[in-house]
């Protein structure tokens, strides 16, 4: 098939000119077939697959409408001109970075609207005025309330993974929202199904839409490979899933719930493989530096819940692991779905143990994979190949000896004993960290005292994609909050308070990160730990 450029597509020059500074040159199917009539200000119905090319494909004609009309002419406090919805605070800040660059060029500024952070620089930006907003519902209609915003002069409202905002159960909030959008302005509407009441938006609010649909609902991407490993218990899925999160690319671990999430990072950087968490106990600093660290490659092994399911678009992740199989087919297709993007290929693996074979045949059949499970443990070939070279990235640590096991005579003292009348070094590193992740009680975040759900989602003990019962109703978990200031991803143990060096360095840092017990630069060799410091009597 004949590759299309957007300039044949009638995307202006100046935003040509921008997609081609960063490397974008050719339309994808879902960009060829919308832009002609969003550019045109026909309402559109646009459904594929996870990795498409959505975003350019709503980002592209609202920037060039607004900017070609107005050339931020008009713009007024608090009465934004665009708006885009999202689901999920990861996915609206990915909105964000990807429209920025388009609005510039037409002088429009952006703001991202989401819970689980200060409202404070939100409201500033709308009072200073702006042209499009990205925003989570919940937190978007908190501020309509307080009069910080007003949508009556929006000419241009996106709804992105509508389906997902559907299973989060924030259609009525959604609904509310459009309602006081002016009928005649121009709505996309971007879904993967349009099951769960998306039907009834798009029959609302969509005008003699135009319907594009690239490929079946529950298609998956063609340079996907699926694999399903069999395993024969808990202790040999654990040395499967060390091994193959240790490979030197990219790759996310997808877990069932939160703590297990966070359980399982800490447990690979003990092991010598820098993870970071990704779920809705960590406040929101802790969100964005921990998908940080794994988008600039200073953190190759990202553990998460299906927070990261449809809101991480990371480029070259070669693998994603169903750590957990999912509970249902389309969080199984949009996990998978963060691999193979862009017309990359990935692999996806599936760990099974014996008494979830039955469940995870079911699921497969729902998302129309066809995939032959193999019985495999941790050296097995297939896992192998999946690996590749991890000498260069891998780094164990070494066994810690217990100071009475350090013992070397030196004036009748140990060097791991006791100096100056302190504790023996290292003696408080192994307290859990009380950043809010494991703060007494076990209270989950979502539970927090920031407010209910104004949305009518449900509240699950199982991770709640939009990281649970914030103010807003989109994301506020207040939970890991108070221990930002250390600078270090959710997870790591709290620093000893020993006198020594290794001491006071506390864990590791990768990058400019600080992860669990490492200390593992790009070219670390070492431990990451300095010699226990000597009495001086």
């Amino acid at each position: 098939m004949l590759s299309t450029t957007f300039g044949t597509l009638g995307v202006p020059a100046p935003l040509v000119k921008v997609l081609s500074s960063q490397g974008i040159d050719t339309a994808f199917p879902i960009q060829v077939d919308t832009l002609p009539d969003t550019l045109n200000g026909r309402d559109v119905l646009g459904r594929g697959k996870t990795g498409s090319g959505k975003t350019l494909a709503f980002s592209i004609p609202m920037v060039s409408r607004l900017g070609g009309n107005l050339a931020g002419g008009k713009r007024r406090p608090g009465r934004p001109l665009g708006l885009i919805l999202a689901p999920t605070r990861e996915l609206a800040t990915q909105i964000t970075n990807a429209i920025t660059p388009l609005a510039e060029a037409y002088g429009l500024n952006t703001t991202t609207i989401f819970g689980g952070v200060s409202q404070g620089r939100q409201v500033a930006a709308l009072k200073a005025g702006v042209d499009i907003v990205v925003a989570c519902p919940g937190r978007l209609e908190d501020l309509m309330k307080q009069g910080f915003v007003n949508l009556d002069t929006i000419e241009i409202t996106v709804l992105d993974e509508a389906d997902h905002m559907a299973d989060l159960g924030f259609l009525p909030v959604v609904t509310r929202i459009l309602d006081k959008t002016p009928g005649t302005g121009q709505r996309m509407l971007f879904s993967a199904t349009l099951d769960n009441g998306v039907d009834k938006i798009v029959k609302r609010f969509l005008h003699d839409p135009v319907m594009h649909s690239v490929d079946e609902a529950n298609s998956f991407v063609s340079a996907m490979t699926h694999h399903v490993f069999e395993v024969s218990g808990v202790d040999a899925k654990k040395d499967l899933v060390q091994k193959l999160a240790s490979g030197s690319g990219r790759r996310i671990l997808f877990m069932r719930t939160k703590h297990q999430a966070k359980k399982l990072a800490k447990s690979l950087t003990d092991a010598g493989i820098p993870s970071v968490d990704l779920h809705g106990n960590l406040s929101q600093v802790a969100r964005d530096r921990n998908l940080a660290a794994f988008s600039a490659g200073t953190v190759k092994v990202l553990v998460a819940t299906d927070v990261a399911a449809r809101g991480v678009h990371v480029d070259d992740i070669e693998l994603v692991i169903h750590v957990d199989p999912p509970a249902e087919h389309k969080a199984y297709l949009h996990r998978s779905g963060r691999t193979a993007r862009a017309g990359h290929a990935g692999d996806v693996v599936t760990v099974v143990l014996p008494e979830q074979k039955r469940d995870t045949d079911a699921l497969l059949r729902k998302a129309a994979i066809k995939v032959t499970p193999q019985r495999v443990d941790s050296s097995s070939p297939a896992v192998d190949a999946l690996v590749g070279d991890v000498a260069a990235y891998v780094k164990p640590l070494p066994r810690v000896e217990a100071p009475q096991q350090q013992r070397q005579s030196q004036g009748g003292r140990s060097q791991g004993g006791r100096s100056q009348g302190g504790r023996a070094q290292g003696e408080r590193s192994a307290r859990p960290s009380r950043d809010g992740d494991s703060s007494r009680g076990g209270r989950d975040a979502g539970a927090s005292r920031s407010g209910a759900n104004r949305d009518g989602a449900r509240t699950e003990r199982t991770e709640r994609t939009d990281g649970g019962r914030g103010r807003g109703g989109d994301t506020a978990s207040a939970g890991g909050a108070r221990r930002e200031r250390s600078g270090r991803p959710a997870g790591a143990a709290s620093a000893p308070r020993s006198g020594s060096a290794a001491g006071r360095s506390g864990g590791a840092r990768v990058g400019s990160l600080q992860v669990g017990g490492l200390v593992r630069g790009p070219g670390s060799g070492g431990a990451g730990r300095s010699a226990p410091r000597r009495s001086q009597g």
